[in-house]
Parts: structure tokens; C-alpha cells; sequence
């Protein structure tokens, strides 16, 4: 059976739902082949600057920015209002007053450096402040009002906070000239975020998208249908499966939502999943594809990079939580089924997995360059992301299914830049964020008053930082929200003696998780207009669903066996003790244990017993046996009863 003969979302919608801010132009005509150029130029100059020649770093990060603005005001209008055919005059405008900003910045590079933030001319001043309104409005087009909404009332702390009392963040206050010229530097706008962006994150969005052309996501879903299809609730795990592949690579669990969830939602409820419970699967499953190791939708170079601890140390960290999460959104997804009395499909209906294999699998290599070349020859992450994407275009040539024309060849390019400009807008806010934290001190502070209203306690503390990291992750793709969130949070973790990649895997989970919790969960909503469905509703279920990953980076910050650091006997003792206590955990959710109900003190029983077995120690996993124990010989009596 092909997921294509359930009723899909209409055009119109998908192209609402594929963009986080405004829906995106799609050109025509000429300019339909002027966006190829902007697009396939960009990717050149990345490759070529990073992969095969130098350049200083303040110019590759203006150059990276300049790319990221023209594309965005060239695609994005102003509003849904604005002429959707083509930029409008304005759009023209800001075009080229980035250009102009970012030339100047380029070519005034050795006498610049040293004027920012410290003696601005009126030419710095002019175009600093050009710069820092056009990523503000660029960073609402692509990813809507919350970021750039944060970013003023950042630069209105730095302008203002000297009226503030200290005991309420006040500072002793900073010029305009010295905020704008300050926060376009290499301490703010051209920061981590943004280096990380330009240096190697891009390529990995090049790399995604020009994957994703070749059909790759659609492999992904039909090796996951030939597999769990024929399962009981099988359209759900085969979301599961399939999002979770296509969405370690994707950086983005709304667009993950979309690429994936307009097949398996569809397919969910047409085999009797509610519409609300596909649509949060959706979710779950897209946001738990950012936290999949080896990759984590670009984050674990980034991880990488700030922590200065090795990539193949952060991706075998990342295992042990990756695979908790997917077995327990696995057996609540089989026991909701048991539950309904729902089926997988016929036989005959699923694809042929060997055919699949041998029309398609071969689009599975270019991941496996990538990893060997990260982990077999040891090579940097510029040359592991450029070595896959060379490997995708020949991977493409293979099979005439596959082979791509060169339309679509400079299409893939210039979708791959497309779908960087929300992370370039994000970035480049953030680092403005993070300027004005380093200008005034106030990361610090925001590090001490969380040490404050936690007494020193780690646990209260734990609480705190998970709280922020949920509020400012809302609406943000994983890696930027990751990225504000280090740059704000994690100095109270490290603070309190937590090791700094714990502290750096901590934030970054509940960052990604921001996307299915409420308020603002943007992969839940995503998911419930593909289900067409209340989105809090939906929200409210991917938590449930998704409850493991709210729970085990608590429990890792005590027991470092959960982040693979300690003797490999430890490791696979608190691998097979946490994943019974996942087991456990989804009965005691979903109130039933090997196809019988529970009780409410049954399931409080497994409840407790659960988290007990997910904490690793003798002593912790000794009292969860007991309390299931307990609850298993007590639903059996009653069933005898």
C-alpha cells in the first residue's frame, strides 16, 4: 500500500505548515532561476572557503549573513498580505543595503576589528545598526515574532537597564553607539551561534536537503512500512521509525513534522489511531529525530564545538537516552492499540522491503560516508559533511529512479540554502542575545540567581534550568535553541559541579522538547494542522507520549552510566534496568500490562517502580523490582477474582 492513497493535506496547507514564519514565495520565470543562482552560489562559497581555500573569519560570517538575508527578503514577504510572485521594492531595498552593509564590514575588516564596541565611526554606526534591523526582521519572516521579540527586549535591557536598580539586573549603562557596534562583533552577532552556523551546520542543511531530493525520506517511510506495517498499530510505529531517521538529519522537528507527518498521520488515523494521538505520535517522533545520535539534527558538532569534547564522545552519549526514548513511545504506542483493538495492514498492502532496498537503499550510503569519515578516519566535520554531500550526487546516479536532472541538481543546492536562512536568522539573533549578555554581565547573573533560588540545591536547581530551557527553546529550530539556552543556562549547572558536557546534553534535551511542550509546542501544532485537531490537545498527549525524555536527563546528571561513561558492565547494566523501567513506566501511562488493565494502585505501583529501575543503582533498581513485583502479583489476583 502506498501512503500517498490517504487523504493528504492539500498544497496550500503543506506550504503554510513547511515554513515557521510567513509562508515562503516560490518564484517563476527568470527569477525562479535567479533564486537558483543566489542559492547555488551560496553553496559554492561554502564549500569552496571551507572545504578548499581560507578566509578570515569576521568575512566568512558577513558573507554567510549577506547570503542568508538576500535569500530571505528575495523569499520571504513581509506578510501573507505582501505580493507572493515576487520581492517587492522594498525587498529590493533591504537587499541591497545588506549587501552594502556587509561589503563594508568585509572590506573595512582590519580597521573595523578593532573599533567595534569601543570607538564606532558614523559609517560603523549606520551600517551596524542597517545590519542588526535587517536579521531582526529577517529572524521574524522565517521563524515568527518570539525570537526577535526576545532580542529587542534584550537591547532594550542594554540600553536602559541603567535605570533599573542593580538587585534587578541593573548595569551602569551603554550608549547606543557602543550596544550596536558591540553586538555586531565577534562577541555578539559574529559569536558560536553564528560561527557554527557558517562553518559546518550549513553544510549539514546542504547535505539534508540535497538527500531529501533524492527521495530519501520517502525510503525512509516505505523501509519502516515493510518492517512495522503488519504490526498491531503499525502506521504508528512506522512514524516512529521513519522520523526518526529522516529527522537526525533534518535539524527542524516542525519541517520533520511536515516531511514525514503528511504520510503517517493520515495513515494513523485511517486504521483507527484518534486524530489527536497520531498527530502527537507525529510529534514525539520528529523531536525525538533531533535527539537520535549520530548526528541530533546537526547539534552534536555543535555540542562538540563548544564543549571541546570529541564528536564520537557526544554521539555514544546520546545513545542510551535515544533508544529509552523510542522504546517507550514504541510499547505505548502497541498497548494504545491493544487498547482499540487496532490492526496493521494486510500483507499485501505493505511494500516489498527487498525491492525497496534494491530501488532505494542505495541513498542510505552517503550517511554511512558521513559517519566513517567522522569516525573511521577520525576527519574534521567540514570535510565528513562535504564528502556526504559528494557522496549523495553520486549515490543519485546509480539507479535511473534516483538519477537526478540538472534542474533538480541545482534545485537540491538552493533548497539546501533555503532552508538554512531560519537558522542563519536564529543564529544571528541569538548572537545579539548573547552580545548584550557579555556587554552588560547579565549572564552571569542570570547563572547566580538560579544558584540563588536554588539554595545551592541541585535537584531545585535541575527544575529551574529545565523551566528556562523550555521557555526559551519555544518556536526555535533545535540548534539555535540549544545555543541560546548554553549560552544562558548552562553556567549554573557548571556552576553547581556539573560536568560540562552533562550540563551542555541537559539543556540541549529539554531545548529540543520545547517543540512539544506547552505553550508554544510548534511540532505538536504542526502536527495537529496535518491531523486537523486541537493543538493543545496534542501537545498535552506528545508530553505523555514523550514523558521519558522529561525524566532521564534528571537522571543522568547522577548516573553518568546513562551518558556511556563508565566500565561497558555498568553501561549494559543500567541499559537493560532502564529500559524495563521504561516498559514499566508506558503500563503505568496507559493503565495496562501484557494485555490486562491496571487499576489506579496498580499503575501508581508501576509508576514508582519505573522511575526507581530508570535511575541506575543496586539500591534503586532493588526497590523497583520490588514495588513491580508487587504490582504484577496484585493484578493477577485480581484477574483471578
Amino acid at each position: 500500500m502506498s501512503a500517498t492513497t490517504t487523504d493528504l493535506p492539500d498544497a496550500g496547507t503543506l506550504e503554510l505548515l513547511s515554513e515557521e514564519g510567513y509562508t515562503s514565495r516560490k518564484p517563476g520565470g527568470i527569477l525562479k532561476y535567479l533564486y537558483y543562482a543566489i542559492g547555488l552560489a551560496m553553496a559554492a562559497f561554502h564549500i569552496w572557503f571551507l572545504g578548499y581555500s581560507s578566509m578570515e573569519p569576521w568575512a566568512l560570517y558577513y558573507s554567510h549573513i549577506c547570503f542568508g538575508v538576500v535569500l530571505c527578503y528575495f523569499l520571504y514577504p513581509f506578510s501573507r498580505k505582501s505580493n507572493r510572485s515576487m520581492p517587492t521594492l522594498c525587498d529590493w531595498i533591504c537587499m541591497l543595503l545588506a549587501c552594502a552593509a556587509c561589503l563594508y564590514f568585509i572590506i573595512e575588516l582590519e580597521e573595523v576589528i578593532y573599533r567595534v564596541g569601543v570607538a564606532p565611526t558614523t559609517l560603523d554606526l549606520v551600517f551596524s545598526t542597517i545590519i542588526v534591523c535587517l536579521v531582526l526582521e529577517m529572524t521574524r519572516r522565517t521563524n515568527g515574532w518570539i525570537l526577535p521579540a526576545i532580542a529587542v527586549f534584550f537591547l532594550l535591557y542594554a540600553l536602559f537597564g541603567n535605570l533599573l536598580p542593580y538587585s534587578l539586573g541593573g548595569h551602569r549603562g551603554y550608549s547606543f553607539a557602543r550596544v550596536f557596534s558591540y553586538i555586531t562583533g565577534m562577541d555578539g552577532m559574529l559569536s558560536t551561534p553564528l560561527a557554527t552556523s557558517a562553518s559546518f551546520v550549513f553544510l549539514f542543511f546542504l547535505f539534508s536537503a540535497f538527500l531529501a531530493s533524492t527521495g530519501a525520506g520517502q525510503f525512509f517511510i516505505d523501509i519502516a512500512m515493510a518492517v512495522a506495517g503488519g504490526k498491531r498499530g503499525g502506521p504508528a510505529k512506522v512514524a516512529v521509525i521513519g522520523s526518526a531517521l529522516f529527522g537526525t538529519i533534518s535539524g527542524n522537528s516542525a519541517a520533520n513534522v511536515v516531511a514525514s507527518g503528511t504520510f503517517t498521520i493520515p495513515m494513523m488515523i485511517k486504521v483507527g489511531y484518534t486524530p489527536r494521538f497520531a498527530s502527537a505520535v507525529e510529534a514525539v517522533a520528529s523531536t525525538g529525530g533531533q535527539m537520535t545520535p549520530p548526528i541530533l539534527g546537526a547539534a552534536a558538532f555543535i555540542i562538540a564545538e563548544i564543549t571541546g569534547t570529541p564528536y564520537l564522545d557526544v554521539a555514544l552519549a546520546t545513545v542510551i537516552p535515544a533508544i529509552l526514548y523510542f522504546v517507550s513511545i514504541f510499547y505505548m504506542i502497541d498497548l494504545e492499540a491493544f487498547k482499540k483493538g487496532l490492526h496493521g495492514y494486510a500483507k499485501e498492502d505493505l511494500p516489498d522491503a527487498r525491492r525497496v532496498m534494491l530501488d532505494r537503499g542505495h541513498l542510505v550510503i552517503p550517511i554511512f560516508v558521513l559517519i566513517f569519515v567522522l569516525v573511521g578516519l577520525n576527519g574534521s566535520v567540514i570535510k565528513a559533511a562535504i564528502w556526504a554531500i559528494y557522496a549523495t550526487i553520486l549515490c543519485t546516479m546509480l539507479r535511473k529512479t534516483t538519477r537526478l536532472t540538472p534542474e533538480q541538481f541545482v534545485a537540491g543546492f538552493a533548497d539546501g540554502a533555503k532552508q538554512a536562512v531560519g537558522l542563519i536568522a536564529a543564529c544571528a539573533t541569538a548572537g545579539i542575545i548573547i552580545g548584550v549578555l557579555n556587554l552588560t554581565g547579565t549572564g552571569l547573573k542570570f547563572a547566580s540567581a538560579i544558584i540563588a533560588l536554588s539554595g545551592g540545591i541541585l535537584p531545585v536547581a535541575l527544575i529551574l534550568t529545565m523551566a528556562s530551557a523550555l521557555v526559551l527553546g519555544m518556536g526555535l529550530p533545535t540548534a539555535a535553541a540549544y545555543l541560546i539556552c548554553a549560552a544562558v543556562i548552562v553556567p549554573a549547572l557548571t556552576g553547581l559541579g556539573v560536568p560540562a558536557l552533562t550540563a551542555h546534553l541537559f539543556i540541549f534535551y529539554f531545548a529540543c522538547l520545547s517543540a512539544i511542550t506547552p505553550p508554544v509546542a510548534l511540532a505538536a501544532f504542526t502536527a495537529a494542522s496535518l491531523g486537523k485537531t486541537r493543538p493543545m490537545g496534542v501537545a498535552l498527549t506528545a508530553v505523555r507520549l514523550g514523558i521519558v525524555a522529561f525524566i532521564v536527563p534528571f537522571m543522568f546528571v547522577y548516573a553518568p552510566s546513562l551518558l556511556w561513561q563508565g566500565t561497558l558492565p555498568v553501561i549494559l547494566g543500567t541499559l537493560v534496568t532502564s529500559l524495563c523501567g521504561c516498559f514499566f513506566l508506558g503500563s503505568a501511562l496507559q493503565g495496562c500490562f501484557r494485555d490486562r488493565m491496571l487499576n489506579m494502585g496498580q499503575r501508581a505501583l508501576f509508576l514508582a517502580g519505573a522511575l526507581a529501575l530508570i535511575h541506575p543503582g543496586l539500591t534503586t533498581d532493588l526497590i523497583g523490582v520490588g514495588l513491580v513485583a508487587l504490582a504484577i502479583i496484585w493484578q493477577r489476583l485480581t484477574a483471578r477474582a
